[in-house]
């Protein structure tokens, strides 16, 4: 009997096409029907013994939605017969018509077993809902999660259970996931979330990871990646990590041209198991950062969005350190700058924020000189110690690329073809906040640019952190930050900041109204009652 397992997640949708992700409980033939005639089928690809089909819809009309349905083998498996959700539908926004855009990070998918959720009400819950009620109201044009869709370091007890019923969780690595099966559960876990299930299914997605999609801190430094490659569990866990990856999040980031002329996609089609060929791909990545590119540029009319990885692209020996390797770099760059004028709002996505509060970032800038040796050996090991402990690897542990970034966007946000905005999205830091920076020389770039950073969407706020992130803004903490940079020997950034929003705590996400060359942001947080409050609605640029 036809199974459909997990999805369908609506991913790619642009010109008159869309890309649908399943996963079926056999081979056989993924097929999408649209009411008004739009079609697509593809045959399922097995990896690790799942088998899971991408599906190219064609035939689509722009300004239009129409409602769809996923067939495996010829027999209807979307919707459920019981469905309490409206049809999911397919709409590609006409050439024309403005863009909405959602974004948040760091859910956290561990259901409640006794009905009192651990960590408050879920976000993207609130949202499915919310659509639900009204469909034909407003709706995200896109959805971005910036990192985080599953914690493979931080289980429930549901799936600890699982685990235990299937390994010795007395050997590493214990209660977190060891191999490509366990990473199916934690997809599972979240993704059939009957409210989050519906939402996937009718509005588009971007993805990128963070730390926890692998480990917590992936990536923080050569020392902890040497430190890691020791442990006779972490090459598994690194590569059914990148694996799961690619084929539940990367895969539905491109276009179906970008797609056509992927070799690994092509051979793991192609092949009757595609295991090994996708192991080998995930190998790849891990022995040089620069072999496989997760960054990805997609555009929606005149908004240009780049979700940049600022996780496994990274250069970690000291002397070289930088958040993207060299070709990274170049990419970015060309990206950003390739036909300017085509675009009216450029949205950088990366987990990690690019401006954080003051004390933050000048403490990730110190520990980067004190790791870098410029105050000796002994602070050194100190400053590894610290950088582990601390969390100190986002943007600002890393001076030249955080320099390099301030640049590019001055570059890109001035000149007769600038953009209205230049806006970074980020999450990872269980907290949301604008912040925006002026340029220590020169005039700065016309474009208004701010610093987007929301999350949670699904996870715990301890009252530490909030203190923390609330006292890091104020004026006695930028006397403090000021004195680590001075006995680091920091070079001064060449920006300043200040915080226009924020710090708001709580289950949340972030929308953008881009329509012209105005634009219009939007914070909401998840009430105990199932539903969204506005937190935040205000004007950005009036066009």
């Amino acid at each position: 009997m036809a199974e459909l397992r997990l999805g369908p997640l609506l991913r790619y949708v642009g010109g008159s096409g869309a890309t649908v992700w399943v996963e079926a409980g056999r081979p056989g033939t993924a097929e999408v029907r649209c009411a008004d005639g739009a079609s697509g089928t593809a045959r399922t690809f097995q990896i690790c013994g799942h088998h899971y089909a991408l599906v190219p819809v064609t035939g689509l009309t722009p300004g239009a939605a129409t409602a769809y349905e996923v067939f495996l083998d010829g027999t209807r498996v979307w919707p459920a017969p019981d469905s309490p959700f409206p049809p999911s539908v397919i709409r590609v926004p006409a050439e024309d018509e403005g863009v909405r855009v959602s974004f948040g990070s760091c859910r956290w998918a561990a259901p409640a077993a006794d009905g009192n959720d651990p960590v408050g009400p879920d976000a993207l819950d609130a949202l499915a809902q919310r659509i639900a009620a009204d469909p034909e109201g407003e709706r995200p044009d896109v959805l971005l999660l910036l990192g985080d869709q599953v914690y493979a370091d931080e289980v429930s007890d549901a799936t600890r259970r699982w685990l235990a019923a299937r390994r010795d969780l007395s050997e590493p690595p214990g209660s977190q996931v060891a191999d490509y099966e366990e990473y199916t559960r934690l997809y599972y876990e979240s993704w059939l979330d009957p409210e989050v299930r519906w939402l996937l299914s009718t509005v588009p997605t971007c993805m990128i990871f963070d730390d926890h999609d692998v480990v917590d801190d992936w990536n923080t430094s050569a020392a902890w990646l040497d430190d890691m490659r020791t442990t006779a569990w972490w090459q598994e866990r690194l590569l059914s990590g990148l694996m799961s990856y690619w084929v539940h999040q990367h895969l539905g980031n491109v276009s179906p041209d970008e797609l056509a002329a992927d070799p690994v996609y092509a051979a793991v089609r192609e092949l009757p198991d595609g295991t090994d060929e996708l192991r080998a791909h995930a190998g790849r990545a891990d022995a040089d950062a620069a072999a496989v590119r997760w960054s990805y540029r997609r555009d929606f009319g005149r908004v240009r969005l780049l979700m940049v990885d600022s996780r496994a692209a990274r250069v970690l020996e000291e002397e070289n350190r930088s958040m993207l390797d060299p070709g990274e770099a170049a990419w970015l760059r060309e990206q950003v700058l390739d036909a300017r004028e085509s675009y009216d709002h450029l949205l950088i996505g990366t987990s990690l924020p690019w401006l954080l509060p003051h004390l933050v970032h000048d403490a990730e800038a110190w520990n980067a000189a004190l790791c870098r040796g410029d105050r000796g050996a002994r602070w050194a090991r100190f400053g590894e110690d610290l950088r582990r402990k601390a969390d100190l690897e986002h943007w600002a542990a890393f001076p030249a690329s955080f320099a390099a970034l301030a640049d590019l966007i001055a570059e890109v946000g001035s000149g007769p073809e600038a953009p209205a905005t230049v806006l970074v999205l980020s999450g990872d830091v269980h907290h949301a906040y604008v912040a925006e920076p002026t340029w220590v020389t020169g005039a700065g770039p016309e474009a208004r640019v701010l610093q987007l950073t929301c999350s949670p969407v699904h996870n715990a706020v301890p009252r530490a952190i909030r203190f923390g992130f609330r006292f890091g803004w104020s004026a006695v903490a930028r006397a403090l930050g000021r004195r680590f940079a001075r006995h680091g020997r920091c070079a001064p950034p060449p920006v300043k900041w200040r915080k226009k929003g924020g710090p708001w705590f709580g289950n949340q996400l972030m929308s953008l109204a881009l329509q012209g060359r105005s634009a219009r942001l939007r914070l909401e947080q998840a009430t105990e009652q199932g539903g969204l409050t506005t937190v935040v609605d205000s004007t950005l640029t009036s066009g």
